[in-house]
C-alpha cells in the first residue's frame, strides 16, 4: 500500500486575511478506518440515541472545560442544569449507526485494540481486564502486563445519554498507531462498560478522542497532541476521509491523493471542541439558518440544529414528517439540494448521504434537532463529513474542507 507524504498547502484568503496551511509533516501516516454499524435496531432508533449521547458528551466536555481552566466555556449557558445527564427511555444498546474505528497498539509488549475516533471528545479509554461481562468479546487492557504502564492513582467516569457510565482508573502507557508512537499517554482502563459497549453493538474495543486538552476529563493531552509534543509528527494536523468504499485517517498532515483543488479554512473560535463559524445552511433556495457556531464532530451521525430551522428545512423536502424525537422521516427518493457554507464556500451534501435508510422502506433525514444546545451551536457530523476531505489543523487552530478526489 502506498502512503503519500504530508505536504505544504497554499495558504488561502479567509475574509481578506490569509490563514496558514498545515506545514509539511515528515512523519505523516495514513491509517485505514472502517465504519461501525449498529446491530438489530432501526436507523431512527440509533440516531435518536446518538443525538442524546452527543448532547451528553458536550455537556461533559463543558463541565471538564470549567474544571480544567477555571472559567466557564462561552457555550456553557446553553445547557439546562435541570436536564443534565438526560435519562431517555431508549437503551444505550441502540448506539450510533456510524462511528469510525481502526487499530492501535498499547503497552509493552504491544497489544492491538480497535478504537472509535471522535473529534468531539479528548480522551482514550479501553476495557480493563477486571471489567465484567459487558466487556466480553473485547480485547482487554491489563496494565500489570505492560512494562511501560504506570498508574496515576486517579479514577474517571464518563456519562452517556441514557445515564449509563464508563468508569475506571487512569494510567499512562505507550500508544502506537501505524508507525507513530506516543509515550506516557494518559488513558482510561475501564472497569465498567455500559451495555451499549458490548461487542455485539460496539465492535471497537474503546474510544480515542481527538479534540483539545481543555475538555479532557483527565486534564491530559489527547493522543494527537502527545504525538506532536514528542516530535513524532512534525505537522500538527490530521485529516479524515469518510466514504463507503474507502475511509482513512491521516496523522501528520494531509493525504494529497484524497482531495482535489484547494482547502477552505475556517478558524477555531475556542480551543476546546473543533468549534468554527458556519455561514449557513440551505435546502434548495430556502435559507435554513444563517451564521452560527458549529462543532465539527466525527462522533455524531447527523447534522444537529434547532427545531425551528429543521422545520424550515423539511418544509422544502416534499413528503417529510417530523417524528417528534429529534428526527424527520423523508422519502428515500428525495433529491433535496442541501448545502452548508463555511468560509464563504458552499459545500453540497449528497442525497445519498442525507437520506439514511431506516431498514423498513423509509429513510431518516440527515438534519436532526435538539433545542437544548442548538440555540447557540450546531453539531456537524458524518452526514456532512462524508462529502468532503476534512483537515483538523492543531498547529494553526483551524479546520479545512476540500473536494474529495
Amino acid at each position: 500500500m502506498y502512503f503519500s507524504p504530508a505536504f505544504v498547502l497554499a495558504a488561502l484568503p479567509f475574509l481578506a486575511t490569509a490563514l496558514p496551511s498545515p506545514a509539511t509533516g515528515a512523519s505523516g501516516m495514513s491509517i485505514p478506518i472502517q465504519k461501525r454499524r449498529s446491530s438489530g435496531k432501526t436507523t431512527r432508533e440509533a440516531v435518536v440515541l446518538n443525538i442524546k449521547n452527543s448532547v451528553a458528551k458536550f455537556q461533559r466536555g463543558l463541565e471538564a472545560y470549567e474544571r480544567n481552566t477555571g472559567s466557564a466555556h462561552p457555550l456553557a449557558k446553553v445547557i439546562n442544569p435541570s436536564k443534565k445527564r438526560d435519562t431517555g427511555s431508549i437503551s444505550l444498546t441502540d448506539d450510533a449507526e456510524e462511528l469510525w474505528y481502526a487499530a492501535i497498539s498499547v503497552g509493552t509488549p504491544a497489544v492491538k485494540y480497535t478504537v472509535d475516533f471522535d473529534t468531539g471528545s479528548s480522551d482514550l479509554f479501553l476495557p480493563a481486564s477486571t471489567c465484567g461481562t459487558t466487556c466480553s468479546g473485547h480485547t482487554l487492557y491489563n496494565p500489570s502486563k505492560s512494562s511501560t504502564s504506570k498508574s496515576l492513582g486517579k479514577s474517571f467516569s464518563l456519562a452517556y445519554g441514557d445515564g449509563s457510565t464508563v468508569s475506571g482508573k487512569q494510567y499512562t502507557d505507550t500508544v502506537q498507531i501505524g508507525g507513530l508512537t506516543a509515550t506516557k499517554q494518559t488513558l482510561g482502563s475501564a472497569t465498567k462498560y455500559s451495555t451499549g459497549f458490548e461487542s455485539e453493538y460496539f465492535p471497537a474495543d474503546g474510544l480515542l478522542g481527538m479534540a483539545f486538552k481543555a475538555i479532557s476529563d483527565y486534564n491530559a493531552n489527547p493522543f494527537f497532541q502527545t504525538l506532536l509534543s514528542q516530535d513524532t509528527v512534525s505537522a500538527g494536523a490530521f485529516a479524515f476521509k469518510f466514504t463507503e468504499d474507502e475511509s482513512s485517517l491521516y496523522l501528520g498532515g494531509v493525504d494529497e491523493d484524497l482531495y482535489t483543488g484547494d482547502f477552505t479554512y475556517v478558524p477555531v473560535t475556542q480551543e476546546a471542541y473543533w468549534q468554527v463559524d458556519m455561514d449557513g445552511m440551505k435546502v434548495g433556495s430556502t435559507t435554513v439558518t444563517s451564521s452560527t457556531s458549529a462543532i465539527i464532530d466525527t462522533g455524531t451521525t447527523l447534522i444537529i440544529g434547532d427545531s425551528a430551522s429543521a422545520k424550515k428545512a423539511y418544509k422544502a423536502i416534499s413528503g417529510s414528517k417530523d417524528n417528534g424525537d429529534g428526527t424527520y422521516t423523508v422519502p428515500c427518493s428525495a433529491s433535496a439540494n442541501v448545502t452548508l457554507t463555511f468560509g464563504g464556500e458552499v459545500f453540497t451534501v449528497s442525497s445519498a448521504s442525507f437520506a439514511l435508510d431506516n431498514g423498513d422502506g423509509t429513510c431518516i433525514g440527515g438534519l436532526g434537532y435538539e433545542d437544548d444546545i442548538a440555540s447557540e451551536f450546531w453539531i456537524v457530523g458524518d452526514v456532512f463529513l462524508q462529502n468532503v476531505y476534512t483537515v483538523f489543523d492543531v498547529d494553526n487552530s483551524q479546520v479545512g474542507f476540500a473536494t474529495l478526489a
